[in-house]
């Protein structure tokens, strides 16, 4: 499987995807700088937790208008695989790639911790190694993991099934304790827990390992 990662100025789990992905695919990721408008074709799109821009104006605000974005939005919505953690997810809601938005937790602290999460789909091209209800420890570290969107949106998320992960319990106050949520196509994933961060048994366990291989395994 080939793939790539974006990195933006203050980027700082870009180097954490690669080592994750060149370890579970066999092969080393393109490292993609925000300002090119281009990169090759690739099977698979990280867009890594971080700062990126330090957080100026709105957490992913600024990334989301990058040069680099307007070609992931292109093949996101073409159908390439798509996964954006942390900052990444709040970069996808910022392009409105995926809907809602990530807002202060509401403890108003930053949250560093492993946590459980519940995989509510089986059947996405992230999860399908999971089985739907499985509790998994994956790491979370934010200031601004708090989803929130309006009602008729969270209705629909549910409805579409398009919630990927909840927080077993609360941790940052997001609506519906989510975690994680796919566009409708299935092929994009934004999570704010870091699943690079749990690939093996020296780092704290593997449950975070599954979601690049189910990506694999989908595509062949």
């Amino acid at each position: 499987m080939k793939s790539a990662v974006i990195v933006f100025p203050g980027s700082n789990c870009d180097r954490d995807m690669a080592v994750a992905l060149t370890k579970i695919t066999g092969q080393k990721p393109i490292m993609v700088w925000h300002q090119e408008h281009d990169f090759e074709a690739v099977d698979f799109i990280a867009l890594p937790g971080g700062f990126s821009y330090g957080d100026y104006l709105r957490c992913g605000a600024m990334s989301a208008r990058s040069h680099v974005m307007k070609e992931v939005i292109k093949r996101a919505n073409a159908g390439v695989p798509t996964l954006g953690v942390c900052n990444g997810f709040q970069i996808l809601t910022e392009t409105g790639v995926l809907p809602g938005a990530l807002m202060r937790n509401s403890g108003l602290h930053f949250v560093c911790k492993d946590v459980e999460l519940t995989v509510e789909r089986q059947d996405t091209i992230f999860t399908s190694g999971y089985a739907q209800g499985r509790n998994i420890t994956v790491p979370v570290a934010h200031h601004d993991g708090n989803y929130f969107a309006d009602t008729n949106t969270l209705d629909q998320l549910e409805g579409d099934g398009q919630i990927a992960f909840k927080y077993a319990s609360d941790i940052n106050g997001a609506q519906r304790r989510i975690a994680g949520i796919t566009n409708k196509a299935g092929n994009v994933l934004g999570m704010m827990p870091h699943p690079e961060r749990m690939i093996e048994a020296p780092l704290g366990g593997s449950d975070g390992r599954i979601i690049f291989e189910s990506v694999m395994n989908r595509l062949g």
